[in-house]
């Protein structure tokens, strides 16, 4: 082995590198040319000859011709004329993509002698392409309370032309809410940008179709369309709206429970969520909660018990309409019920005299009152008896009647009377002026009234004698006389809210009678509230669902408390707990009660808080005051208020070119502090070039960016990728992704022959017998190659410029001595194998050399001139790694020996490329 890498020093070599510009030279070069693109085959370039100074016959004789890079013949060199002319027709697109300037780079060889002019023609675009849009149609999705000002990027156009034949500008359709810029990527691309110039309303449009035009440079311009179609994001900017703000309904008191009363319908402008409106009774009382229901979803408000028009005559309450967003309006119900017929009159007997003494004129045989319940006709009355009886029918006070003899009456004539008093409607009784008294609720048993019989002006005997009594219109007894002293005094306790309700005056009817004669005294007690009940709230919770772009000064209906009691001792006012976003306004029902609004003080976030708890008090007028409370929860709807965050501006990964398809290469990652779908990120490339869309891919949900197509780093190196977060409610936010493509030594070194002599004078020194390039594709280490040939022969290689060699007689050649060579020229990559272990040592970095190169393999095209090599690497492997990564190190040049040419050492054979000829 070690011979070997000794017989590797004495071969002559030569250490390649591409930019190899300052080695000497055979030749000069020539000034650059330009072409336009699609110029036709056989057109003028320029004449060489002229350009050289040499006459027209001595390209001819010098054997002057064209060699371009890899053998393409694009130019063709008339060596009678000197003229160099296009051979084919060139397509910059196809030869140079979006490189510019695009050049050919091509030597004018001349033979006798050798001399060889580098040179390079550059292809000037013309504007034979339109910009094209990837995208025909993009879709944004824009909220109607977006600032103005604000801006949205835009897919940009592709143009295949440069400079300014590639796009230049961008136009948009005459609209009054937009207007596009032109902006410039770092890459000299132009995009485009959508500017909010005037306020949008979904409710006057809710969709704008607009036409953008992409505008190249060219005289005159190419164009290419796409439709921007822009979806207006609906805002809660708009509260429910009720189509009447009073609704008088009739209902008969007969209808069944769960009749139809009416159906309220409120409308909301706005979409979705906050388009969706939701039914309660505002503020209803105990009464109205049981009598009636509303439907949250329809209005429709039905009986939830029967109606009775002799006990409530009519009913008033406010209905709120809530939309998804908080907002919420009302309007008012009057229902009137409307009386049947269906109570019978009813005749109350209060005194009855039997027997009565025969002879005695105008006896009062019975007292009795007459009532019904109905009203108007229905409950008026008409009392009569049999009309063959000696009795008479007299009223006395309101719905009082007195049976009376109307004659003196004869026991032998007749014994008994049977008298039938009949009641029918339609009755009309009188009401005389009454005495009023009050008491306070809830005073004790026995507690005194009045005296009864020094307010009528009777004497206290009188009142025995005479038989006197207490009766109530109700039949109930609330009160009686003590008729050892005149005095009127409660025989209950008197519980005003169980009597009278909410009715106030609270006023109980009653009347005195005096049996003999017989009279009527009419009285009231009424009974006055004392504050024995506190305010309650119905619900103890109450929720509120507020956006957050909700506007300072808005306010939001809440239920009120209920107080029985009435007067000042029914709910005065209403407090809430201290809080740095409301306060709370107190509102005058038309019933007279007392409702609290929630006004918005401060504007609300919900990123910065989304629910607020708040306690609600109400309070009478006592002394001291009663009070109930209720929980006030307050959810902050969220708006698309934020834009989505990436969590770095630019990502930066390494991505080995031979990197197989479907690989994952790195994970973006954006977050949006919004919440729902305003929270929903979804990720896009953002004017991403034709190259980057067929290489990579983005999932829009993940962020995961993965391989579409293969790498090749001898074609594009990085890439700058753009990428795009759009939440739900369509802010976004951009950030870069640089992906660098790591080159591996994919790429044999390939030797091109441009001339070959098979046959060289005998006796001349220096002959020129072939000249050849040599490249590698691959970069940096991989790129760098050894050429040589064997180190028996009277050859030498010679740099020119760049990657152009000549071989070359060392002297002058014995045809006799030896006829015929043949030289193989060596083009390889030396490099070593080494594994990093487990625990590198304190001096050294892990690497152990083992004791040669690894085996490699041979292709030789016969006849093209160009090989296939395969390489000696120094690799690393990191010892204990999971993922068996590995990187290229520095190659072993020029120092290290490589094998003997047509030997094989270690199994390794070197790639050659041979060629003979003979001495003339």
């Amino acid at each position: 082995m070690e011979i070997g890498w000794l017989h590797f020093l004495r071969q002559r070599q030569v250490l390649v590198f591409f930019v190899l510009l300052c080695m000497s030279r055979v030749g000069a070069e020539l000034e650059p040319y330009s072409v336009a693109e699609e110029m036709e085959r056989g057109s003028f370039v320029a004449n060489l000859g002229k350009d050289l100074g040499l006459g027209l016959t001595e390209l001819s004789t010098r054997g002057a011709r064209i060699i371009s890079q890899g053998n393409k013949e694009y130019l063709q060199l008339k060596v009678q004329t000197g003229d160099l002319v296009i051979n084919e027709k060139l397509d910059r697109e196809e030869l140079c993509g979006p490189t510019e300037p695009c050049l050919l780079y091509f030597q004018l060889l001349m033979e006798k002698p050798l001399e060889i002019f580098q040179a390079e023609l550059r292809v000037e675009d013309i504007n034979d392409h339109s910009p094209v849009f990837t995208e025909r149609e993009m879709i944004l999705k824009i909220p109607e309370n977006s600032p103005l000002g604000i801006t949205f990027p835009l897919s940009n156009a592709l143009d295949l032309d440069v400079g300014s034949n590639s796009v230049q500008n961008y136009i948009i359709s005459p609209n009054s809410h937009f207007e596009v810029l032109t902006r410039k990527l770092s890459d000299g691309r132009m995009y485009p940008e959508l500017l909010l110039k005037e306020e949008l309303d979904r409710e006057e449009e809710p969709e704008i179709v607009l036409t953008l035009t992409a505008l190249d440079g060219g005289s005159p311009p190419r164009y290419g369309i796409a439709q921007v179609r822009v979806e207006v994001v609906d805002s809660n900017d708009n509260a429910p709206e009720f189509g009447q703000p009073i609704y008088k309904v009739h209902i008969p008191e007969n209808s069944p429970v769960g009749s139809l009363v009416v159906t309220v319908s409120a409308s909301d402008l706005d979409s979705g969520v906050y388009g969706k409106i939701t039914y309660t009774l505002f503020q209803p009382s105990e009464d109205i909660s049981k009598t009636l229901e509303v439907n949250p979803v329809t209005g429709e408000i039905r009986l939830k018990k029967q109606v009775d028009f002799e006990t409530v005559v009519s009913y008033e309450v406010d209905i709120k309409a809530t939309d998804g967003g908080g907002l919420s309006g009302k309007c008012t119900l009057l229902l009137q019920v409307v009386d049947v017929n269906d109570n019978p009159p009813e005749v109350t007997l209060s005194a009855l005299t039997s027997p009565i003494p025969e002879n005695s004129p105008e006896i009062v045989v019975a007292v009795f009152s007459v009532s019904d319940p109905d009203s108007g006709d229905n409950g008026k009355t008409i009392t009569s008896i049999q009309d063959d009886l000696p009795f008479l029918l007299k009223p006395s006070v309101k719905n009082f009647y007195t049976l009376v003899t109307e004659r003196a009456l004869d026991r032998e004539e007749r014994t008994e009377y049977n008298i039938t008093i009949t009641v029918t409607d339609l009755g009309t009784p009188r009401r005389p002026e009454s005495v009023r008294y009050s008491v306070a609720e809830e005073t004790e048993v026995g507690s005194f009234v009045a005296n009864f019989a020094r307010d009528l002006g009777l004497g206290v005997e009188e009142l025995s004698s005479r038989e006197a009594r207490v009766v109530s219109d109700d039949n109930e007894k609330h009160l009686r006389l003590d008729l050892r002293t005149g005095d009127l005094l409660l025989n209950e306790k008197l519980d005003r809210e169980e009597l009278c309700g909410s009715t106030e005056p609270c006023v109980l009817h009653f009347q005195m009678v005096l049996e003999n004669p017989l009279q009527f005294f009419r009285a009231e007690l009424q009974v006055t509230d004392i504050n024995d009940h506190s305010p309650m709230f119905l619900d103890k919770q109450i929720l509120i669902k507020i956006s957050e772009s909700t506007s300072t000064g808005t306010t939001f209906l809440m239920e009120s408390a209920q107080d029985l009691d009435v007067g000042t001792n029914s709910l005065q006012n209403y407090t809430i707990s201290p809080n740095s976003h409301f306060y709370i306004k107190i509102q005058d029902s038309s019933d007279g009660k007392l409702y609290p609004e929630l006004v918005l003080d401060r504007a609300l976030d919900h990123e910065e808080e989304s629910e607020l708890s708040l306690t609600l008090t109400a309070l009478d007028g006592g002394s001291p005051p009663r009070s109930g409370t209720t929980l006030v929860l307050i959810k902050v709807l969220d708006i698309n208020d934020n834009a989505p965050q990436f969590a770095q501006k630019l990502y930066e990964v390494q991505v080995l070119e031979d990197t197989p398809i479907g690989s994952w290469i790195i994970t973006i990652f954006a977050n949006d502090l919004d919440t729902g779908n305003y929270g929903k990120i979804s990720y896009t490339f953002l004017h991403a070039s034709e190259d980057i869309r067929k290489t990579f891919e983005i999932n829009p949900i993940s962020g995961e960016v993965h391989l579409r197509s293969c790498l090749d780093f001898e074609v594009i190196q990085f890439y700058t990728i753009r990428i795009q977060a759009t939440d739900g409610g369509g802010l976004s936010e951009e950030c870069t992704l640089l992906v660098k493509v790591i080159d591996i030594n994919d790429n044999p070194p390939e030797v091109t022959i441009s001339s070959f002599t098979k046959s060289i004078p005998e006796n001349a020194s220096e002959t020129l017998v072939a000249l050849f390039s040599v490249r590698d594709q691959d970069s940096g280490d991989n790129g760098r190659m050894v050429c040589s040939i064997q180190d028996d022969l009277p050859f030498y290689l010679k740099p020119t410029f760049k990657n152009f060699f000549t071989l070359v007689s060392e002297k002058a050649l014995d045809r006799e001595t030896r006829s015929e060579y043949n030289i193989t020229i060596t083009v390889f990559v030396a490099v070593r194998l080494c594994r990093r272990r487990r625990a590198a040592s304190a001096s050294g970095d892990g690497c152990s050399v083992p004791e040669g190169p690894f085996p490699g393999h041979l292709v030789d095209v016969s006849g093209a001139g160009t090989l296939s090599q395969s390489y000696q690497y120094e690799v690393c492997l990191t010892g204990g790694s999971a993922t068996g990564e590995f990187k290229f190190l520095k190659p072993i040049i020029p120092s290290l020996p490589v094998p003997d040419t047509g030997r094989n050492i270690e199994g390794n054979e070197n790639f050659r490329n041979s060629f003979g000829f003979n001495i003339q």
